[in-house]
């Protein structure tokens, strides 16, 4: 089986950036290039999901579709979108990882996540074991300050790096995580999906 992954060459740092895309929007390529700028990342990839074991996915847009918005939002050249997961047949973040380490060792990963995910890290399948595969940035959101008490937080305290130490955060064994602030951007692909169409 042949998979198609974003051009990645060795020592590259690259961010990932997993989620439903459902829809993408400013609020995604806003924590993409802020932690592209604080981490010192060469690129970022967006990984569309076939569908978030967490959540209902009766009524998700087809992965195509959303691949194609999710570039149109992008629209930068250091940011590439990718489904890759669906050809790999990955449901779970783990699995995915896994994959990635073992098809490209010499690339630097780093995992994307704001901090409403951080929230719910606990819930993921095996998310001891993927702090433990993979530096972790989280970036802030509006109304998400209770993050840093979230239980996976609170589990993995010891491993927190100062924010001021962020660009070190690729070179650093797991676990190891921050917590990123800055501008924060109010988005959020729930919302959108609530606003009533025009």
């Amino acid at each position: 089986m042949t998979v198609r992954l974003p051009p990645s060459t060795p020592g590259m740092t690259i961010g990932l950036f997993g989620g439903s895309f459902n829809p993408a929007h400013a609020g995604h390529r806003h924590a993409s290039l802020l932690a592209m700028r604080r981490l010192r990342l060469d690129r970022v990839w967006w990984l569309v999901t076939p569908g978030n074991p967490l959540k209902d996915n009766s009524r998700l847009p087809a992965l195509q579709a959303r691949i194609g918005a999710a570039e149109k939002i992008a629209a930068h050249p250091r940011i590439a979108v990718t489904g890759f997961e669906a050809a790999i047949n990955a449901r779970y973040t783990v699995e995915t990882l896994r994959w990635l380490q073992a098809h490209r060792p010499s690339v630097r990963f780093v995992w994307l996540m704001g901090a409403d995910g951080l929230a719910r890290f606990h819930e993921w399948g095996q998310w001891r074991a993927i702090a433990g595969m993979i530096p972790i940035a989280v970036v802030d959101r509006p109304g998400a300050a209770f993050a840093a008490f979230a239980p996976a937080a609170l589990a993995l305290a010891d491993s927190r790096i100062p924010e001021r130490d962020a660009a070190l955060l690729p070179s650093l064994p797991p676990p190891a995580w921050t917590l990123l602030h800055g501008p924060l951007s109010p988005l959020s692909s729930t919302a959108l999906r609530r606003t009533p169409k025009m």
